[in-house]
């Protein structure tokens, strides 16, 4: 195959396809237009299509001669944000926008699947081309519960995400954690409200809460290995309707972040701080914990598979980034769980188009010209490994 000028010749079907995304962003599990656009664009490249969790669209490429099988992913939801960028593709939707490259990362695999279609009798093996509804919000557990990994069993899966702190042209990528597990926390406490003069007469739950935020920081800077990176933020906080009246309760919400395998053990860290303190200002509790997202852990053989193709497709190993372990999360870490997989970033910061803001901000935005090199890294990977797997 002469991959590159294959995807070189596509490359204006590949921005039109992806600023037609970022104009129709629609939210997770609500992504019918975009799952109605992906199946049809598959269809049309003679590759069977299945549909699951909602509204998530599955294609599978079968080569001509029996192998594994590789599992690539894209993820299609938009953010709730108003979007700020003046620019022609800008969102025609009031208060939804893609400000997190899932509008590129639909557009990469849908072009690289179109290619690779064409090429089926070359491949040993088989290619599962997974474009998954709600990442903000964990879908990829909904299509593994609905069999995604199945028919055929899939053997290991490589996914990607424009990154906007990397320089464009580069990808980061590590072996082991990558991205953190997350749970979100509603704390509420209850006490009993009074008149702020005679605060001996109530049971003040905004002390106790004021104590728990402070003494929860220890958890991260004094009961864990500094090497083991953990945060706990608290974000939300709501009581009270006078300056002058003690609320009986408070309501505390948050995160609890682990870029390690420690995360139960930290979460009943929390709860007993929680616990001690509650009894301490005569309080009682409720405390709700909600998994966002597992670890994020990449298999060392794939992590290396991906490296060896990024220095290819990128003209050198210096362009690949190690260093790039972050405390956000990511639902790719479902598929992780499941099966050996590698998940990498691939830079789209440059100033100069204005593609360097961060990610869910109102002005994100990417430089389109890394959009081909995604586009090779999923053909060549899915290659790569189907050919050392033969």
């Amino acid at each position: 195959m002469k991959i590159s000028e294959e995807v070189e010749n596509l490359e204006q079907e590949l921005i039109e396809l992806r600023r037609d995304f970022h104009q129709h962003p629609e939210l997770g599990f609500a992504e019918e237009r975009t799952g109605q656009i992906v199946e049809d664009y598959l269809k049309a490249c003679g590759i069977p299509v299945k549909r699951l969790a909602k509204t998530g669209v599955v294609g599978l490429i079968r080569g001509s001669k029996p192998g594994k099988t590789i599992l690539l992913r894209a993820d299609m939801d938009a953010l709730p944000i108003q979007e700020e960028n003046d620019v022609p593709y800008k969102s025609k939707y009031e208060g939804k926008m893609h400000a997190c490259g899932h509008d590129g990362h639909v557009a990469m695999l849908l072009v690289a699947a179109k290619i690779m279609a064409k090429h089926r009798d070359e491949i040993k093996g088989n290619i599962k081309l997974v474009f998954q509804p709600n990442e903000e919000e964990a879908g990829a557990e909904v299509m593994i519960t609905e069999g995604v990994l199945e028919d055929p069993p899939v053997d290991a899966a490589v996914g990607l995400h424009l990154w906007s702190p990397i320089e464009s042209g580069k990808i980061g990528i590590t072996p082991g954690p990558l991205m953190a597990s997350s749970y979100y926390f509603k704390l509420t406490i209850q006490g009993k409200g009074g008149h702020g003069g005679a605060p001996h007469e109530a049971v003040d739950p905004v002390l106790c809460a004021a104590n728990i935020i402070q003494n929860a920081q220890k958890i991260q800077t004094r009961e864990t290995s500094a090497l083991q990176p953990t945060v706990i933020t608290f974000c939300k906080v709501n009581c009270g309707t006078s300056p002058i009246i003690i609320p009986d309760k408070v309501v505390l919400e948050g995160s609890i972040r682990c870029l390690h395998k420690g995360a139960q053990e930290i979460n009943q860290s929390f709860e007993q701080v929680v616990s001690a303190i509650c009894t301490l200002h005569n309080t009682s509790y409720e405390l709700e914990l909600q998994c966002g997202n597992n670890l994020l852990n990449n298999d060392e053989a794939m992590t290396q598979l991906v490296e060896e193709v990024a220095g290819e497709v990128l003209g050198g190993i210096e362009n690949i980034e190690n260093d790039v372990n972050v405390m956000l999360g990511e639902d790719f870490a479902e598929f992780a769980r499941q099966v050996p997989a590698a998940f990498y970033f691939l830079g789209v910061k440059n100033e100069a188009k204005g593609s360097h803001y961060p990610h869910h901000n109102s002005h994100f935005n990417i430089d389109e010209d890394v959009l081909t090199l995604g586009v090779k890294m999923h053909i060549l990977t899915a290659l790569r490994y189907l050919q050392k797997n033969s």
